[in-house]
């Protein structure tokens, strides 16, 4: 039976399985009956939702003044509204930003969510080490540096690829964490910002070094980059994460194509096209999330999501109409019809 109920209720074949165990299935390109699972890198619009302040837009200059029964009670907050964000919106899995910053505040945060909610979200952090696209004002000493001295970026690429790993490392000993996000962009909307061969010697080695050190240690990875992957879609695709995120369609990222290229490796998550859900008329926003999940319900592992995250300015109404067509039509069929339609 497959009833559809209101916001903030699932399906009754969704709720044979927790949140985390729905995520963990699709990360493992494994089906399961029922509703796909979804999942936001970010959702901004805490104050229009909540009336509170989300975390990046929050200030903690006199942390270490404070008394420690202040500080325990920001971190119920914070933790409370995660916990908001993920009922009301039916995420199941919640992306972590330790705020303040520092080790010792991620374990906090991740003892504060596991203590809530016990294991019923899948809880990741960032954890990527690559080099991302410079800012406008680095790009050019980095280009420089590239050809100039490319063994010294090469040891600083290797030198945060192994302290990643030791956090890692201290991070599975302390426990409660299910994986990481590697958020580093590689691309624009035209294209990668190294071309594929120089990506293939300065990134690609340990992108997979640092996937590698994570399953190794028991963690799931999800690799987000913005723009157009194709150029690279396969050294991503060597280094074996577990998902791709986030399909960007504005970068002329095709998820009907990526299902034929890549969804017997790799779990895939994103694709709904964040600009027309932000200015797009009504029509071309749903047929943008129409698409995905048609799509994406073809993938043995797939993750409902924007092409980005629900960012501010974004107009919360247009996220809920997107979510009342994924509660009706977001529906995994039969393995026969899965077939039929490949």
């Amino acid at each position: 039976m497959a009833e559809t109920l209101g916001p903030g209720k699932r399906t009754q074949q969704a709720t044979r399985h927790s949140p985390r165990e729905r995520f963990v299935a699709a990360l493992e390109r494994r089906r399961l009956p029922g509703r796909v699972p979804h999942f936001e890198l970010v959702f901004f619009l805490t104050m229009e939702a909540f009336g509170k302040l989300h975390f990046s837009q929050r200030r903690y200059d006199q942390w270490t003044q404070m008394t420690e029964t202040e500080r325990l009670l920001h971190r119920r907050e914070m933790v409370e509204l995660y916990l908001q964000v993920a009922e009301r919106f039916e995420h199941d899995a919640i992306f972590l930003h330790s705020n303040p910053s520092g080790e010792e505040e991620a374990f906090r945060l991740v003892d504060g969510l596991r203590t809530a909610s016990g294991e019923r979200y899948f809880l990741l952090m960032h954890g990527d080490a690559t080099s991302s696209i410079p800012h406008g004002d680095r790009m050019t000493e980095y280009a420089c540096r590239l050809y100039e001295e490319p063994d010294k970026v090469k040891d600083e690429s290797q030198r945060r690829v192994d302290e990643a790993l030791a956090r890692a490392v201290r991070m599975r000993a302390h426990g409660g964490l299910d994986g990481f996000g590697l958020c580093s962009d590689y691309c624009f909307n035209s294209g990668p910002f190294l071309r594929p061969e120089m990506f293939g010697e300065f990134i690609t080695p340990y992108l997979k070094q640092l996937v590698a050190g994570y399953r190794e240690l028991g963690f799931y990875t999800i690799k987000h980059t913005d723009g157009n992957i194709m150029p690279i879609l396969h050294d991503l695709l060597e280094a074996r994460p577990h998902a791709l995120h986030s399909l960007d369609p504005q970068g002329g990222v095709d998820l009907a194509e990526l299902v034929h290229l890549a969804s017997d490796r790799v779990c895939l998550i994103g694709n709904v096209n964040c600009a027309l859900l932000d200015t797009g008329t009504e029509e071309e926003c749903l047929d943008s999330v129409r698409y995905a999940l048609r799509h994406g319900l073809r993938s043995p592992g797939y993750v409902f999501s924007t092409s980005n995250c629900i960012y501010t300015g974004m107009r919360l109404e247009r996220y809920e109409r997107m979510l009342d067509v994924w509660r009706h039509e977001g529906i995994r069929p039969d393995e026969h019809t899965v077939e039929e339609a490949s």
